[in-house]
């Protein structure tokens, strides 16, 4: 299968600003994504003929339509220090993380060898239009765009994740075998985690323009059927509840230094003689509950904030760069009625209500209400436009845009 490289690029719409969550999609094979979510989020998978309608739509009028990236673009991405990038190969395995060169990745035409990379919607805008489409689900679930171009039979064996994940097929075939197997154990002595004793219970092949729904746990291995298969998966993190719990705690005590009266030293006027002088004084308990009911600090939503702040950290590897020729306050305010304002393809946005957090700040906490409502309205829409908030040099509006986190609309982001 050649004809691929001579293809058209499928060109991805990005989602309307209002998706229709109870109209059937084609993405979930004629369902709507309410239907999608009670029947299979988190619980049971799903493959879907003909998600992506145009793939069959050329394929009716004897047209090839191919990945929105090219096998090329992904080779040289996978060149660069700010993209995260692996190499597997098969017979025997062995495993490399990038950044590589483009004499160390193997042609298209060699077998068994997959390239896999991270975070593409930070450094494509057709992964990013991609991602759009599944905004129904809460961006804090979110983790990434991946993808994996292949050689014929590349892979990385039968596994299983522990996140959801939707695998979109965007070029050549790849057979899909997944099990919902208790057994989960992996083999010893490999370079990744491959599990022991994988028993395949339906066997599936995808062509472009097919998806694959899974939750977690789900045993499944995919192997490539043709060169330059590529497979773009839409990840989904679970973190641990000890993970969250570990970060709203950090930053829960962070912002007590924020309280002078805290400051405040024990005492104990009241203390009585002790006979039991190697056990916490009673005085000293009674004290610290009072100031913990004082500060709330058993109420749940002490600690939303920082596990907020958290979930909208970038990725450990996002890099920011502030415009070359930044505009002052007042002219940044005039362009902000006349271009729309966009968060960096790496910036994180998420919210609490009527506050926004961004790249694991809160944005909106002190700030006059204009600038607070804009920054909802870019949690909310991730764009701004026509909108002209008083600013200065304080604003964090501003300050998001100097260092990079927000960006003016440009012919590339697009």
């Amino acid at each position: 299968m050649t004809s691929f490289y001579l293809s058209k690029p499928y060109q991805p719409p990005k989602a309307p600003q209002n998706l229709p969550l109870n109209e059937p999609w084609a993405l979930f094979g004629g369902i709507s994504p309410n239907l999608f979510m009670e029947s299979y989020w988190h619980k049971k998978p799903l493959l879907i003929r003909g998600a992506i309608p145009a793939f069959t739509l050329a394929e009716q009028n004897q047209e090839s339509l191919g990945s929105p990236i090219t096998a090329s673009e992904l080779i040289a991405l996978a060149s660069q220090d700010g993209v995260e990038s692996r190499l597997i190969k098969s017979n025997p395995w062995s495993f490399n993380a990038g950044p590589f060169s483009k004499k160390s990745i193997p042609a298209l035409s060699k077998p068994n060898w997959t390239l896999l990379l991270q975070g593409m919607e930070a450094h494509h805008p057709a992964a990013a239009k991609i991602l759009s489409w599944f905004r129904f689900i809460p961006d804090a679930r979110l983790d990434d765009l991946m993808i994996s171009i292949a050689g014929v039979g590349g892979g990385v064996g039968p596994h299983f994740d522990s996140y959801d994940v939707f695998l979109i097929q965007m070029s050549g075939r790849r057979r899909w075998q997944i099990s919902q197997q208790k057994d989960l154990s992996l083999s010893p002595n490999l370079p990744l985690k491959i599990l022991q004793h994988f028993k395949p219970e339906h066997d599936w092949v995808l062509e472009p323009g097919d998806m694959l729904y899974l939750p977690p746990h789900i045993a499944h291995d995919g192997v490539a059927l043709d060169a330059g298969c590529q497979t773009w998966s839409v990840g989904f993190r679970s973190p641990s509840f000890k993970e969250l719990l570990q970060e709203g705690l950090w930053r829960l005590a962070e912002s007590l230094e924020e309280m002078p009266e805290l400051e405040q030293k024990f005492a104990d006027p009241r203390q009585k003689a002790s006979l039991n002088a190697e056990q916490l004084p009673e005085e000293l308990i009674k004290q610290i509950t009072v100031k913990l009911r004082e500060l709330q600090l058993d109420q749940v939503h002490r600690f939303l904030p920082g596990i907020t702040a958290y979930l909208s950290e970038p990725k450990p590897q996002a890099f920011f760069e502030g415009p070359a020729k930044p505009l002052s306050p007042s002219r940044f305010s005039k362009q902000l009625g006349l271009k729309k304002l966009l968060p960096s393809p790496q910036t994180r946005i998420l919210s609490l209500g009527k506050e926004v957090f961004c790249n694991g700040e809160n944005m909106s906490q002190g700030q006059p209400e204009d600038i607070a409502q804009a920054w909802r309205i870019l949690s909310a829409k991730k764009v701004l436009v026509g909108t002209k908030p008083q600013l200065s040099n304080q604003s964090t509006l501003y300050e998001a845009y100097l260092a990079g986190w927000l960006v003016f609309e440009s012919a590339k982001s697009v």
